[in-house]
């Protein structure tokens, strides 16, 4: 098992959610980056970040998605694009609330039983 930051979510709960769970609450730390960032906070935002990191690696982690290579592409994707609009040169255009819109999705899909 991976070190992290969330180690209760590691230690077994994070792998009982679904995937548009673990997607919305990983959107719920890059929306905190987000605010962070328009307030010029950059240290909050990284440690956001860091925590979204966490919650991306841990679900890269999870042996469901393994059998579905679709699914574990999407996830290093977003994983990818979350570094390229935070830390990297914009290669693919995208926008913290870009970002924090796609996650959302997961958030809203999960909560309306998807």
């Amino acid at each position: 098992m991976i070190e992290a930051i969330h180690k209760d979510a590691a230690a077994g709960r994070w792998y009982e959610m679904t995937l548009c769970e673990q997607m919305g609450n990983i959107g719920s730390e890059v929306g905190r980056a987000n605010n962070w960032q328009k307030k010029d906070n950059f240290v909050q935002r990284d440690k956001a970040l860091g925590r979204a990191f966490d919650l991306v690696d841990i679900t890269l982690d999870d042996a469901r998605w393994k059998v579905f290579p679709g699914r574990l592409r999407e996830i290093c994707l977003a994983r990818e694009l979350l570094v390229d609009t935070f830390w990297g040169n914009k290669e693919y255009g995208d926008t913290a609330q870009g970002l924090e819109k796609y996650f959302y999705q997961f958030a809203f899909a999960a909560r309306s039983g998807r």
